[in-house]
């Protein structure tokens, strides 16, 4: 079984056995073209030329017969949105989550044009990260495109048209458009109003378990497969995130940090909040996911890297070792609450718990006592206090959680999980395989293909875990810095508008 994830920031394809084990892995990684702050954008064929190539280099390095392959599922970034021609030609960049540019058309959508409500049908929060709002500002700011495109797709659909020339969007991904009506599993006429579109411009609904097969030949023989192979549709990263974890049970929260963040769990039937900081996406017709995403995860920890880590990379480099096992075991050093320093990583607005794209990153705190060190580690604080504050407000809907398990790239460092232990002064779970949008992809590619009864069977294929128990000293500490965390968020609200204004006016210059 292959699974394959289109990420933010790169693609893997893991090849799996039935059981779960792990055969082979291969991806490659695409820049984000941000030429401007509010922009991030990246070009859909390097994106597809990956998912080739990656799907390839799982099929090459294990040197197996494409007969043996039961199926391929796909695992997707959600939000984006790229414009096409009616010969399916990109008319913009892929146009991604990250994206800011719509930002006074979320505004304008929250506070005039009955955004609350567009929100309790679709599950989307109102913010620039919805595709809605990107197609509102396309509509009104760029109008020479909009009024060429014959699509408006996603990341996956584009993948999916060049594969077999077909427009279909699963039911996850188009639950994280704001145009999906959650009850009714069909594009909600109000809001197609409000975008100005058609539903003849968007892709054909599926379920996520809808299986393709006619694979071109031509890029069945580059990837190494056939024609035949069967491909399942899949859904979004984040459900199958929770789905390979092992967090589809009630009570069960996962905690993902990749180049972002969030924190979800899994209910029987849409869901959202009368507050509206919390999302509701598809996995299957009987599986919500429900929670908060965060713009700032990883993708943080890697500017901490390339903007103050200079002579830490070289001793990397001449160690051998990864440059962020160098900045891990540094911040390691310094006590936990980084000495009252505090770090706010709004570095490109903010998703949940805010909802704010003028959000904006700080340290607070700082005296002539604190050193880089206290810096690098506030910083990790800072990633892993936002998440918290998203659970804070999902408690509300589901209560307590039951169990914790963490997954995603931050994983890979033991001084960063139990810090989650920690700061969420909980038992965090976290799996050994990292991998966990590529597991969700192929356990739904089982459950489609009628190899599993229910999706239940990941529980036999997670393998083995690492358990972080919290520090009762540490959790202490944590528990006092967290409402003055919260305050100053809060405090600052009208001043990250107002300094937001001074960057757009400056960036215009």
């Amino acid at each position: 079984m292959i699974g394959v994830d289109i990420g933010t920031t790169s693609t893997k394809a893991v090849l799996f056995k039935e059981n779960g084990e792990v055969v082979a892995k291969a991806g490659g990684e695409y820049p984000l073209h941000t030429p401007t702050p509010s922009t991030a954008e990246q070009d859909p064929e390097q994106i597809f030329e990956t998912v080739l190539s990656s799907v390839q280099g799982v099929m090459a390095d294990t040197g197996i017969s494409p007969k043996q392959v039961l199926f391929v599922s796909f695992s997707a970034a959600m939000h984006s949105v790229i414009a096409v021609n009616k010969d399916g030609i990109p008319l913009t960049r892929c146009i991604t989550w990250a994206d800011n540019r719509s930002a006074a058309w979320s505004a304008k959508l929250k506070k005039e044009l009955g955004g609350m409500e567009l929100y309790l049908r679709t599950g989307t929060p109102i913010h620039p990260m919805s595709p809605i709002t990107k197609l509102m500002w396309l509509r009104h700011d760029e109008p020479s495109v909009f009024n060429q495109t014959a699509k408006f797709i996603s990341i996956k659909e584009y993948v999916y048209y060049k594969l077999f020339g077909k427009y279909v969007v699963d039911h996850s991904i188009a639950s994280s458009t704001g145009m999906m009506n959650l009850e009714a599993l069909a594009w909600d006429q109000e809001a197609l109003k409000l975008a100005g579109i058609t539903e003849d411009q968007l892709s054909t609904l599926v379920p996520t378990t809808h299986i393709m097969t006619g694979l071109k030949e031509e890029y069945a023989v580059r990837m190494g497969l056939l024609p035949s192979t069967p491909f399942v549709l899949g859904a979004a990263d984040g459900v199958l995130s929770n789905l390979g974890v092992n967090a589809i049970q009630p009570g069960v929260v996962a905690a993902t940090i990749g180049t972002s963040g969030a924190i979800r769990t899994v209910v029987d039937r849409p869901m959202t909040d009368p507050k509206g900081r919390i999302f509701c996406y598809a996995l299957t017709e009987k599986h919500w996911v429900i929670g908060g995403a965060v713009n700032n995860g990883g993708m943080i920890f890697r500017w901490v890297r390339d903007e103050f880590a200079a002579s830490e990379i070289e001793t990397a480099k001449r160690l051998g070792i990864n440059p962020y096992d160098v900045l891990t075991k540094i911040a390691d050093r310094i006590p936990p609450g980084s000495n009252g320093l505090l770090f706010h990583p709004y570095l490109t607005g903010e998703r949940a718990p805010l909802w704010d794209p003028n959000a904006r990153g700080s340290f607070f705190g700082l005296t002539l006592n604190h050193q880089k060190e206290h810096m690098i580690r506030s910083v990790l604080e800072g990633v892993i206090f936002n998440m918290y504050t998203v659970l804070l407000a999902m408690e509300e809907q589901m209560g307590h959680p039951a169990k914790i398990h963490a997954t995603g790239g931050f994983a890979r460092s033991p001084i960063w999980r139990q810090m989650m232990a920690d700061i969420f002064d909980q038992q965090v779970i976290v799996p050994e395989s990292y991998e966990s949008s590529c597991l969700g992809a192929v356990v739904l590619g089982l459950y489609a293909t009628g190899r599993a009864e229910s999706l239940d069977i990941v529980s036999t294929m997670v393998g083995g875990t690492h358990e972080h128990q919290p520090v009762k000293e540490n959790a202490d500490v944590y528990k006092a810095l967290l409402p003055i965390y919260i305050r100053i968020s809060r405090k600052l609200e009208e001043d990250y508008e107002a300094i937001s204004e001074f960057q757009r006016r400056y960036e215009q210059k």
